[in-house]
């Protein structure tokens, strides 16, 4: 019984887990404008828990690992998952044939679900 209540005592004093695993991409559209730039609309899905661990932003990423464009995310979306938020005048040079979309968040930042997507001219 003593053993019971210690190791009892002893779970009481580790730190909470996180809840919230990494945010994911989900869905992604990528159309080209007139202008020759991009625009892209991203689906993302975490489990946000508010402040402390939310999906805070995605980013359009060139093959060798160059950023071409990130989306801030200014607040949690609790009650709104998955969410999609859209990105203008995304600018990816001529001779890069495909781009990967990831996501970050507060807690743990990248390493969730990618989509890599063909870049048509």
């Amino acid at each position: 019984m003593l053993s019971t209540f210690i190791l009892s005592l002893a779970a009481l004093t580790q730190p909470f887990e996180v809840r919230a695993g990494e945010a994911d991409v989900v869905q992604v559209a990528l159309t080209r404008s007139g202008d020759g730039t991009y625009q892209a609309s991203v689906t993302v899905e975490h489990a946000d828990e508010g402040w402390d661990h939310y999906a805070n932003a995605w980013e359009v990423v060139a093959p060798d690992g160059t950023v071409l464009a990130t989306r801030v995310l200014a607040h949690p979306h609790v009650n709104e998952q998955p969410f999609t938020r859209s990105l203008s005048g995304i600018a990816i040079p001529k001779n890069i044939k495909k781009v990967r979309f990831r996501a970050k968040d507060s807690v743990h930042g990248y390493g969730g679900k990618e989509i890599v997507l063909p870049v048509n001219p």
